[in-house]
């Protein structure tokens, strides 16, 4: 039997430090041997936000250590691994430069194949981490710096069907909860004070619901909530505004997702009808439950990545690895760090006032 390919995946792209050691199985599937994610939460939080100076320093500080946790964890020396995999953009330069260039530099020194990863296909790709998913199926990306609705037809093969044209869904989320006092990262936390309150108390704005296809608006949303927020006197109405934010998102979604589902089939037909959402954001529940909810009544299969594997980790641009590795797909030493790399670069930039739908 020949041996199994071995990818070691490297993401910097943000404010995560992950490395990931993946082998193929013998069913085409991949085993994940580790998956070590480091996070600079307690960096950032003083600030609000991610500094992307302070993330790079972090990176550099700690890549090394994951790295040599991951080898460990997954019982596999570095002179057996088949490639290195690294984000390469999108995200910010200065961070993706410490795992680019870490990983050329493993590659180089074992002599094994170097592979870029645009960590937006990683985000794409994350479903098969587990479960055996063929080509073509429509995606949902929704995360903190992206928001679009893809065809996917291949490794590397994919149609943007709509995008958002002013704010991502996770910074929408972020947003919010700064707005609420909630410490960084509060995205995540919406969900959880939206189970205390009344998601009717607080009527807010759906932006471009009845147009503009399955393109997405959240820049008007976020303005109602500051409005709102700037009144807000106690706990409850805290808890009421973040229900009413959970809701309107939810109504947004589904009403959207419902387009893209309509725009998919014109395209695809009956030849496909899985429906994938993954990306941070995917990992609120609620959202996950509309999903589902939808896909039952439009007769598609709803596909998640597991929790763990929603936010940015290493496993996922392993897994591109892997798929690329297969196909020969190798990148050279001196492939620079992009910090915009769009999955479909054919499909025109939607962003920013006068945007016409």
């Amino acid at each position: 039997m020949s041996k199994k390919p071995i990818i070691i995946g490297i993401e910097s792209s943000c404010d995560e430090t992950a490395v990931a050691i993946i082998r193929e199985k013998n069913d085409g599937r991949a085993e994940i041997l580790s998956n070590i994610i480091s996070s600079q939460v307690d960096v950032h939080k003083e600030f609000g936000g991610v500094v992307p100076e302070l993330a790079a320093r972090s990176h550099i500080e700690k890549i090394d250590v994951i790295a040599k946790k991951a080898l460990e964890k997954s019982g596999i020396q570095l002179k057996d691994i088949d490639a290195v995999a690294a984000t390469a953009g999108p995200g910010l330069i200065v961070c993706l430069s410490v795992g680019l260039n870490f990983g050329k530099a493993i590659s180089a020194s074992i002599g094994k194949p170097f592979i870029a990863i645009n960590h937006l296909e990683g985000h794409a790709l994350s479903p098969k981490l587990n479960s055996d998913i063929d080509y073509p199926y429509l995606l949902l990306l929704i995360s903190g710096g992206h928001s679009q609705y893809l065809l996917v037809q291949g490794l590397g093969k994919y149609k943007r069907l709509g995008t958002t044209i002013d704010d991502a869904l996770g910074e929408a989320f972020d947003k919010t909860a700064k707005l609420l006092g909630i410490e960084f990262p509060g995205g995540p936390q919406i969900e959880v004070l939206a189970k205390k309150g009344d998601p009717n108390k607080f009527k807010l704005p759906l932006p471009i619901i009845n147009k503009g296809g399955c393109n997405l608006s959240f820049a008007g949303l976020k303005t109602a909530v500051l409005k709102i927020a700037k009144n807000i006197k106690n706990e409850n109405d805290k808890y009421n505004l973040a229900a009413s934010f959970q809701k309107t998102i939810e109504k947004i979604i589904y009403k959207k997702s419902k387009v893209a589902l309509d725009q998919y089939k014109k395209i695809i037909g009956n030849k496909s009808n899985k429906f994938v959402i993954a990306g941070g954001v995917a990992a609120n529940k609620n959202i996950r439950s509309i999903l589902t909810k939808l896909c039952e009544e439009e007769n598609f299969d709803a596909i998640f990545p597991p929790i763990e594997f929603c936010g940015d980790n290493a496993a996922m641009i392993a897994i591109a690895g892997l798929e690329k590795y297969k196909l020969n797909q190798f990148s050279e030493l001196d492939f620079s760090a992009k910090p915009r790399w769009a999955l479909d670069e054919s499909a025109v930039f939607l962003k920013g006032a006068g945007v016409k739908l």
